[in-house]
């Protein structure tokens, strides 16, 4: 394949079905469940696809008796594909909410912190100046916050980068830290105790974000700090609410920020572990795509959210 030029999805005469038929591929990894998917026949779909690789100059998949396998090339048109599509499905909706009279849609993402304190004021704020701004909001972890960001699923996230991904793709203003606890059931066996060694809570089933989220990375490094031996028995759980259920009806121990903890846990039922270390993450930030235009009510969100950190900090 020679070089691109700047306007080459003209030069190759890609078009809108090339991008829904590589999701399709991608999806079915056979060209006839592919074609059925899009309401074509196969003949059609195949040649769609051989006059795109024709003029490219490269093939995009790999043929085998069973069906179609991307290669390096078509993971990219795969990849950016999922986010053109995202795109003009969003841009569907932000013409449909200006039809009803609507300021718009904002889908954002954050990790479990900010989603607490500092979202909810941002979105409090804005609705005040846009109370037709349609927001949705996604807490998770940060692995499954960027690549939706990527996609074009989200708009902007308050989240982490994490390791892996390409730093240059992304704008990263940092906002701060978590601070982490431990949380037990208010007459758990340990909640009357005034200091407590990890070895002191090893003993106890424990509910924690799965492995390789951060914060379970930090309970992990914690142990092996210590050189304590782990929990035996971990249910892994990026939901809270699913954890913190676990923690009221057993002798359970979970670990959330500390924010989220005043928030949700009372203290009827709930008690804060007290622990000797002051447990930190890795500082989140506002993370936007760099090259990526935000549409007014997205920009609106986040200049809030600048406002709000500034005012806070």
């Amino acid at each position: 394949m020679g070089v691109l030029s700047e306007n080459w999805f003209l030069d190759v005469r890609l078009k809108l079905r090339h991008l829904q038929l590589f999701l399709a591929l991608d999806e079915q990894r056979n060209l006839h469940r592919a074609a059925a998917q899009l309401h074509m026949s196969q003949p059609a779909a195949s040649k769609l696809l051989s006059d795109l690789e024709t003029n490219l100059g490269t093939r995009l998949f790999d043929r085998h008796p069973r069906g179609l396998t991307p290669n390096w090339y078509g993971e990219i048109m795969i990849r950016h594909a999922h986010s053109m599509l995202s795109t003009l499905r969003q841009t569907g909706e932000e013409l449909n909410a200006l039809g009803e009279g609507n300021a718009g849609t904002v889908a954002v993402g954050t990790v479990m912190a900010p989603a607490v304190t500092l979202l909810t004021s941002a979105i409090e704020r804005v609705h005040r100046d846009r109370p037709g701004l349609k927001i949705s909001v996604d807490v998770d972890v940060s692995k499954a916050l960027v690549p939706r960001l990527l996609e074009g699923e989200l708009d902007f996230a308050i989240t982490r980068i994490p390791a892996g991904f390409d730093v240059e793709r992304f704008v990263f203003e940092e906002i701060g830290e978590e601070e982490l606890c431990f949380v037990c059931r208010q007459n758990h066996p340990l909640a009357d105790k005034t200091t407590l060694s990890l070895c002191d809570m090893a003993d106890y089933p424990w509910s924690l974000q799965p492995i390789g989220a951060l914060m379970r990375q930090r309970v992990d490094s914690l142990f092996l700090h210590h050189q304590v031996t782990p929990p035996r028995q971990i249910v892994d759980t990026a939901d809270l609410m699913v954890s913190l259920a676990l923690v009221d009806k057993s002798d359970t121990i979970t670990v959330t920020t500390r924010e989220a903890a005043n928030l949700l846990c009372n203290p009827q039922r709930f008690h804060l572990l007290p622990f000797s270390e002051t447990l930190n993450v890795q500082p989140y930030g506002l993370v936007s795509l760099r090259h990526q235009r935000l549409s007014p009510g997205a920009a609106a969100l986040m200049s809030t959210l600048r406002e709000i950190i500034v005012q806070s900090g």
